[in-house]
């Protein structure tokens, strides 16, 4: 295409120099479109780019032809081709994953994505919402206010984003009616500010042909505001509100070339940094100065947010991956034990006291999610109670960590937004998948007011008493594969040899301790953490305890073995097949599951995930009982104390 619209600026034929310099120092607006599905997001950034001339002429001939052969709009040009690129998304006419573009104009850089509307990709827009500086929620000016658009407002107010801009989208197709835009707009406002967005900027569009987005419409002779574009170029951007924040540098890197240098590498997330001034390291809490601010072209007076930067201390100070330096009179807070919104992304249920991997900033620690305290709906902002939190649901819950982190509330009281140390990410520890993000509220007071009480009679002097070693038997296999009866023969072995144990049975602690529970997922998490609890206060007690549950989750096992010292733990697996375990079935358990009576029962309709590593395994086909708690018995007692 030889239009003059898409020739490059004289300058860069002139002075390419002059124009890279002028375009390096241009300021950077990231911002998400979002809204409902068929709102015209991926048709809005076409528009965009393509009135920014950023489509070179093969681009734009490929687009003329997958337009023709893929596109929507008949023998015009489809512009959300330019965004849309998987196969799937082209063939349903949708957007699945986050696409991001960049463009630019003579005032700003951007950088762009393109967010789901489905609901079932909220965890997507969530992805394209974290770093974005605004929002343009698009709505149909044909359907209104739906909602995925209260969905990804809340969400875009939720994560930080204070810019927004209500896009009246498809206004060609209501032949440009101001009375149905004012009451669009009115409906956003009044929903807007239920959920504490004060200000947003509406603008009438159509994506597809052109109106107000790089030039004023004479469709709407109505509207005097600003043009898309033009909002775009200028709305404020704060770049030195971070720079203004105490000092907070997370290490990532700790460098160690030689004997005679150690510097402490990582991004700046708030504050400015010089040599000479006083730093803490957290969460040791030991102070000491900043010697040196290193750079491979030499060292720096000073750096700030956003920066990478090296530092050297003046003291010998332990310092690893995971510490947060910051200013030594402005510290930031150190706590285990937090209240945080959570937003849910796996398919999978969120299942309270499972233990996942909590990542904030440079940190990674072991982290337990209790019970939601509620569960929001983001159509009339009522709290509903929950149990748990599905795929794309968003609660409030509780949460603790195995250790101390460094953190900040993620939205704090004055309005400023902590990303770096107010927002995590929860990982799953067997398949390594992100299935959650949260935001800090803040610390819960018991974590800074609750500590441990020294006792002067000791776990080992508790054991030495009894002339034994403490220890946990976990004995674990499907229903029916004969646990009870097998553990039930070990205990009295052991009271016939003098010994102190105690047998938690998993029908028995139902009855009490856990006779709230169920049988879901969730629930049999929760039952086998408070058993893990108890077996640990047995063990403090010098007792050796042995357990007879399913516990068909290898994390919750997993999650008992690292509450009790190195040694303590022995996994018993009753190996038996699951045909075997079925027709030793005297309870009639299995007949109820396969009939559908009867759900959520382990083995049939949900999983068993064998031990991978125990300790003890028995054949019960091989073995009888007898033999099995003899050999049981033999093994605990020639373990070395």
């Amino acid at each position: 295409m030889t239009d003059t619209a898409y020739r490059a600026p004289d300058l860069v034929a002139s002075d390419i120099d002059s124009y890279l310099d002028q375009h390096a120092h241009k300021s950077l607006l990231r911002f998400i479109t979002c809204g409902s599905v068929d709102d015209g997001k991926s048709t809005l950034i076409g528009r965009l780019l393509y009135d920014s001339k950023m489509i070179f002429e093969d681009q734009l001939a490929a687009l003329e032809a997958d337009s023709k052969r893929v596109g929507t709009q008949g023998q015009d040009i489809d512009f959300a081709l330019l965004v849309d690129g998987l196969a799937a998304e082209r063939e349903q006419g949708i957007t699945i994953d986050v696409a991001y573009r960049f463009f630019s104009t003579d005032r700003r850089k951007f950088i762009v994505a393109d967010t789901p509307g489905h609901e079932q990709y909220t965890r997507n827009m969530v992805t394209g919402a974290s770093t974005a500086d605004l929002a343009v929620i698009l709505v149909d000016a044909r359907k209104g206010i739906l909602t995925q658009t209260r969905r990804h407002s809340y969400l875009a107010h939720l994560v930080g984003i204070r810019k927004l801009v209500l896009a009246v989208n498809k206004m060609d197709l209501i032949g440009y009616d101001r009375t149905r835009y004012d009451a669009i707009v009115a409906e956003y406002r009044a929903f807007a500010g239920s959920i504490g967005i004060d200000d947003f900027v509406p603008i009438p569009i159509s994506g597809f042909k052109g109106d107000n987005i790089a030039s004023r419409s004479e469709n709407t002779p109505w509207y005097s505001g600003p043009t898309l574009m033009e909002h775009l170029e200028t709305v404020p951007l704060d770049v030195t509100a971070d720079q203004a924040r105490p000092f907070r540098m997370p290490v990532q890197w700790v460098a160690r070339p030689d004997l005679d240098f150690r510097g402490f590498s990582g991004l700046i997330a708030a504050g400015r940094i010089a040599p000479g001034d006083p730093v803490r390291i957290l969460p040791s809490g030991r102070t000491t100065t900043v010697a040196r601010i290193v750079t491979a072209g030499g060292d720096l007076p000073h750096a700030v947010a956003g920066q990478s930067a090296m530092l050297t201390l003046a003291d010998e100070v332990d310092c690893s991956r995971g510490d947060v330096i910051v200013r030594a009179d402005a510290p930031a807070e150190v706590a285990d034990q937090f209240e945080a919104t959570i937003l849910w992304m796996a398919d999978e249920e969120m299942l309270p006291g499972r233990g996942y991997w909590l990542k904030l900033a440079t940190q990674t620690v072991s982290a337990q999610i209790q019970a939601p305290k509620y569960q929001v709906n983001v159509n009339t902002m009522a709290h509903l109670p929950a149990r748990t939190l599905g795929l794309n649901a968003i609660g409030v819950a509780n949460l603790s960590t195995d250790r101390p982190i460094v953190f900040e509330p993620y939205a704090a009281a004055d309005g400023a937004i902590s990303r770096d140390l107010g927002g995590f990410i929860l990982v799953d520890k067997i398949t390594n998948a992100t299935v959650a993000a949260g935001l800090i509220h803040f610390a819960l007071r018991r974590a800074a007011n609750v500590h441990w009480q020294a006792i002067d009679v000791t776990r080992e002097a508790h054991a030495a008493q009894k002339n034994q070693r403490a220890r946990l038997l976990w004995f674990t296999g499907l229903s029916g594969a004969g646990k009870s009866t097998i553990a039930n023969l070990v205990e009295k072995r052991l009271l016939a040899l003098g010994h102190h144990s105690f047998l938690l049975d998993g029908d028995n602690v139902r009855h009490g301790l856990n006779r709230d529970l169920g049988f879901t997922d969730a629930d049999r998490v929760e039952n086998i953490r408070r058993v893990g609890e108890v077996a640990r206060l047995m063990t403090d007690a010098g007792l050796i305890v042995l357990t007879a549950f399913i516990s068909p989750f290898r994390a919750e096992r997993d999650m008992v073995r690292a509450m009790l010292p190195p040694g303590e733990f022995m996994e018993v697996h009753i190996d038996t097949p699951l045909d075997v375990a079925e027709r030793r079935d005297v309870k009639g358990l299995y007949a109820k599951a396969r009939a559908g009576e009867l759900a959520n029962f382990t083995g049939i309709d949900s999983p068993y995930e064998e031990p991978l590593n125990p300790e003890i395994r028995v054949n019960t086909i091989d073995m009888t009982p007898e033999q099995a708690a003899e050999a049981i018995v033999d093994r605990l007692l020639g373990m070395p104390a």
